[in-house]
């Protein structure tokens, strides 16, 4: 929350096309065409081989704090002045990218037609080279549609048919490269969420859900759609993560100053179980066009195991709304072992040097309800988790992602201190008005500049701000993996479907952003502002809302892309910074120098012995939801003696050259252990309804060698998109 430019104190609510710049001259990058769609472009490992074999396909590839007076008067004197500097900064960030990218890219081009290159990058097919594209230029996508690319920032895409991993795009001239290293402490965290597109959310696709008046979770709307074959079936899924997010969504995120997205996925992505309903591994090769975009963007990804087995939440997001199963009750285990190895599974694809600078950090669960769980339950997990991943990508910088574990609703400094010398762990909470249980009526749209938002801009920094300095250094790497503009909990189906305030007349005014005048609108912005400065790294929820069956945005205070197109969310995200200082709200700033071993420095993988010994049993010593005198090690388990469920890299079209490596889903060729499965001849309850069933009084099988010699069920079939 350092001092922001007084020129900066009042934000402008210019539309996000509005370009800092003035010139929009600049010579347009050349494109091409992309590949086939995601269900063209899809290589299945069979389930019936062990996955670390070759691959068969030989193919090449809280309280009112007033501003002082004294902030807003000095601006008035140096705001043109400094107006002035900042254009011309902006100026220089977009000319200079612009220049090498493009300009100099176009010097090349004319000497190929001289004859002095033998590399034609405005040709396709495999011999094509690289395309660039900077601010004003044309995208053509993979069905020849075309959108211009506005980005003000200095940011350029890269489109490499002969090499569809290069990394060398970057997303504006703050961020570095994806090639580059990025420096936690230094370089900062602009990001947004893409959320529902993966795992369905009421609010955030209220049309699906309200097709179907029955389903309240993607549990429910699956079943129901399985049963409608004569309005499409499962398909109408797979039509969503075609449609909901596009190549142009990605692009713009690129062109509004952010620099990373979070993307939740379920499970699924990998496989369900036959009591399941749920759509399986369709979305997989959306979630790799997705990748694929964000590299040729230059944006980092985030990406987040949004559902566990079992549910590890209760809601509607983690894939059934209801009870958690999960290190909880008597299938509490057993759905731990399967989330182990789904992250298993996740953790060794995304260490592929083919997408390391993609994806560099890993959420292995998002928001975990340790209330219920147990917090020394969930200290085992994330210990047992920690060292499984770093088995697979070893220690230290550079190798393999950091892992992201959610605060569980404790508060950041519960936390201080945790596992003490592990390796790249960072810290995410996700702080809401909206959900924090105490309702405050308190106005938004009161005013303009530094006077806008209410008590409501001060009240982010000052109960984020201080809390979120304080875990960076009592923890390690801290960001906000989720935060809104959300101070109130209106929004259709935001609190769940069937919820009646979320659309209560008092909320009429929060459900249609047309209503909304220039002051509402200064207000969600100087709540955005400070919310960002306060968290300093975050990401948004979300990038987009879709729209109901009345084709209205019934949650608008949630979309990012609906902020900037009503002028609502600041079209540079570094305006946020000083917000809260101007409000007089400050807070002791961390100085952005971690501990060695939280960044994969020396020390790195080395646990503090007393955690090791009071955590390091696994599973763990008492598990919650259990009856009076239970005996826990009669708790159902799996066993592991299936094959893997890898999970296979894109193809491409044309094929690439030889020297092209795809790789095949799997990093550690070393890590040979089975998948878990059911053992064959033991009965289990419900694995999602598991909490009130009887305690199993024997064990099944009764002796360890009887379960390792058992013939056990087969994981399910490949559910094979067309």
């Amino acid at each position: 929350m350092s001092s922001r430019p007084d020129s900066l104190a009042e934000v402008s609510l210019a539309t996000p096309d509005t370009l800092l710049n003035s010139n929009t001259n600049h010579p347009p990058g050349i494109s091409t065409s992309e590949t086939a769609t995601p269900c063209e472009s899809f290589i299945y490992t069979s389930y019936n081989s062990s996955p670390l074999l070759p691959s068969q396909h030989s193919g090449p590839y809280g309280e009112e704090i007033k501003s002082s007076p004294h902030s807003k008067k000095g601006a008035a004197y140096v705001r043109p002045v400094l107006l002035f500097l900042s254009t011309v900064l902006v100026a220089v960030a977009v000319v200079v990218p612009v220049y090498f990218v493009v300009i100099k890219h176009q010097h090349h081009e004319s000497d190929i037609a001289k004859g002095t290159s033998s590399s034609n990058p405005s040709s396709v097919g495999s011999h094509a080279g690289p395309t660039y594209g900077a601010n004003g230029s044309t995208v053509t996508t993979s069905d020849g549609s075309t959108f211009t690319y506005i980005n003000p920032f200095g940011g350029y895409w890269i489109d490499d048919p002969n090499d569809p991993f290069n990394d060398g795009a970057r997303p504006n001239s703050w961020t570095p490269p994806l090639n580059e290293s990025w420096v936690w402490g230094t370089n900062k965290v602009y990001g947004v969420n893409i959320g529902g597109l993966f795992v369905l959310e009421p609010f955030i696709s209220p049309a699906l859900f309200e097709k179907y008046p029955e389903a309240i979770d993607e549990w429910s709307l699956s079943t129901l759609m399985a049963s409608d074959t004569s309005n499409g079936g499962l398909s109408q899924i797979e039509d969503h993560y075609n449609t909901f997010i596009t190549e142009q969504d990605i692009a713009e995120i690129a062109g509004a100053g952010l620099n990373w997205i979070r993307l939740p996925i379920p499970f699924w992505a990998i496989e369900k179980w036959d009591f399941e309903p749920f759509f399986e591994q369709v979305c997989w090769p959306y979630i790799l066009r997705v990748l694929q975009w964000a590299r040729k963007y230059g944006l980092r990804v985030n990406l987040d195991l949004h559902t566990i087995p079992g549910s590890q939440n209760g809601f509607n997001h983690s894939g059934k709304f209801g009870k958690i199963n999960f290190l909880n009750g008597v299938m509490g285990v057993a759905n731990a072992q399967r989330a182990l190895g789904y992250i298993r599974i996740i953790a060794e694809f995304i260490s592929q040097p083919e997408w390391r600078n993609v994806v560099p950090v890993f959420g292995i669960m998002n928001e975990a309800r340790v209330a219920v769980i147990g917090m020394d339950q969930m200290t085992s997990f994330y210990m047992q988790a920690h060292d499984m991943i770093r088995n697979i990508t070893g220690y230290g910088e550079g190798n393999g992602p950091y892992i992201a574990i959610h605060d569980g609703f404790q508060g950041l400094s519960t936390w201080a201190g945790f596992l003490e010398g592990s390796d790249r762990i960072i810290l995410d909470t996700h702080p809401y008005f909206a959900f924090s249980g105490n309702s405050n009526p308190a106005p938004i749209a009161t005013g303009t500049g530094v006077d806008a938002g209410g008590i409501w801009p001060a009240l982010a920094c000052s109960r984020w701000g201080t809390e979120m300095n304080a875990s960076q250094t009592g923890f390690g790497v801290t960001f906000a993996g989720e935060f809104s503009n959300g101070f109130n909990d209106c929004g259709l189906y935001l609190n769940g479907v069937g919820n009646a305030q979320d659309v209560a007349p008092s909320c009429s005014l929060y459900l249609d952003s047309s209503q909304w005048n220039n002051t509402m609108k200064a207000g969600l912005q100087q709540l955005a502002l400070a919310s960002m400065d306060a968290l300093q790294d975050w990401f948004f929820w979300t990038w987009k809302i879709g729209p109901s069956s009345n084709n209205t945005i019934a949650a608008p205070l949630w979309s990012y892309q609906l902020g900037l197109q009503q002028g609502w969310m600041p079209i540079d995200p570094r305006m946020a910074t000083g917000t809260c200082a101007a409000l007089d709200v400050t807070a002791q700033q961390f100085n952005g120098v971690y501990k060695p071993y939280q960044t994969g420095g020396p020390g790195a993988g080395t646990i503090n012995p007393v955690l090791v010994s009071s955590y390091g049993q696994y599973p763990p010593t008492s598990i919650s939801g259990l009856t009076a005198g239970a005996t826990q090690s009669f708790l159902p388990t799996y066993t592991s003696t299936s094959a893997i469920p890898t999970l296979p890299p894109p193809t491409f079209t044309p094929s690439l050259p030889s020297s092209v490596i795809i790789g095949n889903g799997w990093f550690d060729s070393s890590d040979t252990s089975l998948a878990a499965t059911e053992v064959a001849g033991c009965t289990y309850p419900d694995a999602w309804d598991a909490i009130s069933v009887a305690m199993p009084t024997a064990l099944c099988p009764p002796t360890a060698s009887a379960g390792a010699s058992v013939v056990v069920t087969s994981v399910p079939a490949l559910a094979t998109s067309s």
